[in-house]
């Protein structure tokens, strides 16, 4: 059984195999698993990509569905247990079309990471290696998660980078 650091981050591009390596680290500890799951499914499309998603990961998760407020579900872990929060982008987005604080939401997040009393993988998208945004509010969006993904890498002991499915340690050892 694999022992994982308090916080490891993984980012990669979309559909680039970052969730899948993430749930492979999760379920290698052996510990009772929690998924915090940040999509919201608006359409048929996204239900199947939440219903396939399901399948991936496989049985003997416990899911709690967080668009919004993960913090409070890492502030309610166990710390026998270990809890992915699947993903950071799509959080991130929620916040914004909220019209929430997207600042104050974000130290929110890094606090409860903080106190967490078991590990927690946290998986992101990294947007900033694309064209400049023709509007504000991708603009904004691609702004506030280049700082959340920032703060989270310098918060992390572990940050892997994920390419066409492979790992690629950023800071830290591979897990």
């Amino acid at each position: 059984m694999k022992k994982l650091h308090n916080l490891t981050f993984i980012l990669g591009g979309a559909s680039s195999g970052k969730s899948a390596y993430a749930e492979g680290l999760v379920i290698s500890t052996g510990r009772p698993k929690t998924y915090i799951a940040t999509a919201q499914a608006f359409d048929a499309e996204m239900e199947a990509k939440i219903a396939a998603h399901i399948i991936q990961r496989g049985p003997g998760w416990t899911t709690a569905d967080a668009p919004l407020d993960p913090a409070s579900v890492l502030r309610r872990q166990g710390s026998g247990d270990i809890a992915l929060l699947d993903c950071v982008t799509l959080w991130l987005t929620n916040v914004l079309l909220a019209d929430r604080d997207t600042s104050a939401a974000c130290d929110d997040l890094l606090a409860a990471l903080a106190v967490c009393p078991c590990p927690v993988v946290v998986v992101s998208n990294e947007v900033g290696m694309g064209i400049v945004p023709d509007n504000a509010l991708s603009r904004r969006f691609r702004n506030a998660q280049g700082q959340i993904n920032r703060r989270l890498a310098a918060q992390a002991d572990t940050v892997v980078a994920v390419m066409a499915g492979l790992p690629l340690a950023l800071k830290g050892d591979l897990p």
